[in-house]
C-alpha cells in the first residue's frame, strides 16, 4: 500500500516539490510508484506530461477557494 492510498488528505506539512509551497495535489507514478507532490500553479504546469504516466492524481486544489476549508486550515 502506498503512503497516498494510506494517507489521502494533504496538510500543511506536505510540501511542492518544485517550489516548496504547500501541496494540494499528490501524484503516483505507474511505472516506478514514486511520489511527487505540487502546489496547485505547478500541478498545472507539469499535468499534461504527468497525468498520462500516473496510476493516482489526487488534487485538492478546491480546498483554495471552499470556505469550509478555508476556515480550517
Amino acid at each position: 500500500m502506498t503512503a497516498a492510498l494510506a494517507d489521502p488528505i494533504l496538510t500543511a506539512v506536505d510540501r511542492c516539490d518544485r517550489c516548496g509551497a504547500q501541496a494540494y495535489v499528490r501524484v503516483v507514478l505507474e511505472a516506478s510508484g514514486g511520489e511527487l507532490q505540487f502546489c496547485a500553479h505547478h500541478a498545472r504546469a507539469v499535468e499534461s506530461t504527468l497525468r498520462p504516466l500516473a496510476s493516482v492524481w489526487h488534487d485538492e486544489t478546491s480546498r483554495l477557494t471552499d470556505p469550509v476549508a478555508l476556515a480550517e486550515d
